[in-house]
């Protein structure tokens, strides 16, 4: 696997052909009667008819006794009404014959949901307990066997996309009463959305962008749109407060993706614009995270306060992502250009800090180039994330020929090594580099995370091993690796072969919610696995392989056949496994 080529150097390259089980599977049960068959035709062959007698019968005895220990022991002596034992049952004899690992998968493909873990205090990981912290992943009782389109977490509530597109939110910032999920904004066919302070912004498959408060409250008494009816000419009252944003699209053009910090966002067009918002009630952004030079709360236009402003800066650069902490944003171009903006008191913006000026309100190129020295590598960004005061980029540099070198000589020409870099705040581990920094301005390479490569068997030839899925909480963050998940060199769409494994995760940074799911509570300033969630209760709970995330495949939804695949979500001190669609 990549984790035992984690700790080799670049340039020392490991071929692995195959795969092994982390856990080697038992045997299947042989019944013992079996063996005695092969000893009676043995011991029929003596010349003694007597003998022949007394063997036979205790052949016969010792049979049906191995019989009946064989019957008692395979028996389901579960209660025909409990299906929650018999279920217990099932998973603990494919762990005996298969391995945990492969459970991990039969489970994805059986029972798809939700697993919580981190602070309880409002009820969001598990509105059923009183509990303040939730030391390891738990199963999210409403959600099982759902698919869901997004899911995002704050400390106080909770809000995610169900599969037709109807918002569910819970927890005690959303209801100071009933802390349960229940649904509020529907009918809109939502996709994503990202949380703010006190609001939820929601996008739907058409391009709009829902704004609607967090509190149950103050959707009630909120001012309630008008929305028309399948009865023509006839327009009825909304059954909750929000507002439509209007961003200044031109002919053809809809946002495709947005991300939130506490009182900002930002919307992304399929033109590759920009348009940046306010999206809290209780505080305008100030920091600069809306890329709008000189824009504050005395200066703002006239209108509505979370009116969308283009970031002009941003006009001559075809943008494909966008990533924001929570005062601060990111954007990647087409062409691999890194810009940044916003709060800079940590140094989440990769460049250094002026202590008189620890903000930036307009978007600033960051010179990737400078990262690798000899003038030997060409670096073009490929993804980035954000989340509480730190940022992350993933980098692709290719080997080219430096200055004076002969391309002959130059064994790894063209070859293209996977990076992750890191910068902001450091204090909790966050940063993932093995050192607890205050700040960190100057961006740092994520050494567990960078120049790991595998064997592909369908190219024959090694490649890198990338991110697939980063997720940046408040303090801690988790990594999904883009790792190969098939042993031979077709793929796959089911997960019924032993020959399937998982995307390997890694977490790390600040544990003191227990939000990092490793059941203790020191922070992890390197990326470390994490136990899969155990699926029986109490002390006999059997400890699972380590956690792995299951690829796009086909599970079963109710009688529904449905594509799916998990992924990892960090919040505020919590974190989360989802099915998604």
């Amino acid at each position: 696997m990549w984790t035992s080529r984690a700790r080799q150097p670049v340039t020392k390259l490991v071929a692995v052909s195959c795969r092994l089980p982390r856990r080697s599977a038992r045997p299947a049960v042989i019944p013992c009667g079996r063996r005695y068959a092969s000893n009676g035709s043995v011991s029929e062959r003596s010349g003694s008819s007597s003998h022949w007698i007394k063997t036979s019968i205790g052949l016969a005895g010792t049979g049906a006794a191995a019989f009946l220990a064989y019957s008692y022991m395979t028996t389901d002596k579960t209660p025909a009404g409990s299906q929650t034992d018999r279920k217990t049952l099932d998973l603990s004899q494919a762990t005996e014959q298969l391995g945990s690992q492969f459970v991990q998968h039969k489970r994805s493909l059986k029972s798809p949901g939700v697993y919580v873990w981190g602070t309880n205090s409002y009820r969001v990981v598990d509105p059923k307990s009183k509990e303040t912290v939730i030391k390891t992943p738990r199963r999210f009782s409403y959600f099982d066997d759902q698919v869901l389109r997004d899911l995002k977490l704050s400390d106080k509530s909770g809000a995610a996309i169900a599969e037709n597109g109807d918002l569910i939110q819970w927890g005690k910032g959303f209801s100071e009463s009933d802390f349960k999920p229940a649904k509020t904004l529907i009918g809109k066919n939502l996709t994503s959305l990202c949380m703010s302070n006190d609001r939820i912004l929601a996008l739907s498959s058409d391009g709009n962008i829902y704004s609607l408060p967090i509190a149950k409250d103050d959707q009630s008494s909120g001012r309630k749109p008008k929305e028309s009816s399948w009865v023509p000419f006839w327009f009825g009252k909304s059954e909750v407060s929000y507002r439509v944003l209007q961003p200044s699209l031109k002919l053809g053009e809809k946002v495709t993706a947005l991300s939130g910090g506490l009182e900002h966002a930002l919307l992304l067009t399929n033109y590759g614009r920009v348009f940046s918002v306010a999206s809290s009630t209780e505080s305008y952004p100030s920091f600069g995270q809306l890329g709008i030079p000189g824009l504050t709360w005395a200066t703002r236009p006239k209108g509505p306060v979370d009116m969308c402003h283009e970031v002009e800066a941003l006009k001559g650069s075809k943008i494909i992502q966008i990533a924001t902490g929570d005062y601060h944003s990111l954007a990647l171009s087409k062409d691999g250009s890194l810009f940044t903006f916003g709060d800079n008191s940590f140094g989440q913006l990769g460049v250094e800090l002026d202590p008189s000026l620890p903000v930036s309100d307009s978007p600033i190129p960051i010179p990737i180039k400078n990262l690798y020295k000899g003038n030997i590598w060409f670096p073009k960004v490929t993804g980035i994330a954000a989340g509480g005061a730190n940022s992350f980029f993933m980098v692709d540099a290719k080997r080219i020929v430096g200055p004076g070198e002969n391309p002959s000589t130059v064994h790894d020409l063209d070859r293209v090594t996977a990076d992750t870099w890191a910068c902001g705040r450091g204090i909790w581990g966050a940063l993932g580099t093995g050192k607890w920094t205050h700040m960190q301005d100057a961006p740092t390479k994520v050494k567990a995370l960078s120049g790991l490569f595998e064997y592909d068997e369908r190219s024959k030839k090694l490649a890198p091993i990338r991110l697939r899925k980063l997720s940046v909480g408040t303090t801690h963050v988790s990594a999904v690796m883009d790792n190969n998940v098939h042993v031979d060199s077709l793929p796959h769409n089911s997960l019924n072969d032993t020959s399937n494994w998982g995307f390997d995760v890694l977490m790390w940074g600040g544990n003191e919610h227990y939000q990092l799911g490793t059941g203790k509570r020191s922070n992890q300033s390197k990326p470390t696995h994490i136990n899969a969630p155990p699926e029986g209760k109490g002390e006999n709970a059997e400890p699972e392989a380590r956690l792995q995330i299951m690829p796009r495949h086909k599970g079963k939804v109710g009688s529904r056949c449905v594509k799916m695949e998990q992924r990892v979500e960090c919040g505020r001190h919590i974190s989360a496994i989802y099915s998604s669609v």
